[in-house]
């Protein structure tokens, strides 16, 4: 079933309140806190990568506190073992069985702090909860329920003690994005709220976990035109045609591609997508999929260059009329 012009106004109108409430605690970045909302109604998670000190662990906290539900938050060090964040298995004597006691991951909202401090056994645990909502231990599956969203931080200044992201878990990111130094109006305005703490008190929720696996479902109903899916698909092939790159965008990115652009087209009140929606999310989306050619990095070309030289090149749809 289609998703109502009634619907996709009150998505809106939810989308807008979560956005103004989390600007409270980041200033100045609407763009980048709406990126972060299509993610967590997409059902997708999200890795901010940035300098330090630029907003990463208090975007990922506005977003926990926004959710009436449970959070957790994992500090990732060299030192982290799998089981830290999955559970354990534990020996009960008086029942003489072995009970599973769960880990930091199962969390409505999961903020993975440098992910990239971990070793690459550890950040495999998480490859499997992050694309299938479960974790397996000693051959029993354990599902973490519904809503489940990942936040994770990276730091990709400082690269002592840490390790590369696998393309394999990149890929299970629906959106990558970073926050970037605020203007000087904004530094001003957080300037002069110098006298609060560094991390003030929770902000009270807005909606419910029950509310957010409700309006996602919703945002997958949202219309989608034959000659989007066509344009998404000439983009992704683009990127593996692309001189520029080794490895290009998988299934699972097209896929991620039209499952954002239907949150987005819900978050400006509309019932369909259309091709500037597409446009908005390639770089996020797409960008950090792309495993480029070491001549063309060495020459200074980017993932996100790549993106947004495939978007002048790929001739979008014309225009998409509401159904």
């Amino acid at each position: 079933m289609t998703m109502t012009t009634e619907q996709a106004t009150r998505f809106a109108d939810v989308f807008d309140r979560l956005t103004a409430s989390i600007e409270q605690t980041l200033h100045g970045k609407s763009h980048v806190v709406r990126l972060a909302l299509t993610a967590l109604f997409s059902e997708g998670h999200l890795l901010l990568e940035d300098a330090p000190g630029t907003g990463k662990t208090s975007l990922a906290r506005a977003i926990a506190d926004s959710v009436r539900g449970t959070s957790s938050r994992i500090q990732f060090t060299p030192d982290l073992l799998p089981g830290d964040i999955t559970g354990v298995s534990v020996f009960d004597q008086s029942s003489g069985a072995f009970t599973f006691h769960p880990g930091p991951i199962f969390a409505n909202v999961v903020l993975a702090d440098e992910i990239n401090r971990a070793s690459p056994k550890t950040q495999s645990a998480l490859l499997e909860v992050m694309e299938e909502g479960r974790v397996t231990v000693d051959g029993q599956g354990h599902p973490v329920g519904e809503p489940f969203m990942v936040i994770a931080t990276q730091n990709p200044i400082e690269q002592a003690g840490t390790y590369r992201l696998p393309e394999a878990q990149l890929d299970r990111f629906l959106i990558k994005t970073s926050i970037g130094y605020p203007d000087h109006a904004t530094t001003l305005r957080i300037l002069a709220g110098a006298t609060e703490k560094a991390h003030g008190e929770a902000r009270p929720p807005l909606i419910t976990s029950e509310g957010v696996s409700l309006l996602a479902a919703e945002a997958r109903s949202v219309h989608v035109d034959p000659t989007i899916n066509d344009y998404v698909s000439r983009l992704v092939q683009a990127t593996r045609d692309a001189d520029e790159t080794r490895l290009g965008a998988s299934v699972r990115a097209a896929l991620a591609l039209i499952r954002s652009a239907k949150t987005y087209a819900a978050s400006d009140g509309r019932h369909y997508v259309v091709p500037d929606d597409v446009k908005s999310l390639a770089g996020p989306v797409l960008a950090h999929r792309l495993v480029l050619d070491p001549e063309a990095e060495f020459d200074g070309v980017t993932q996100l260059g790549v993106v947004s030289q495939l978007l002048l090149d790929v001739p979008p749809p014309g225009d998409v009329a509401p159904v």
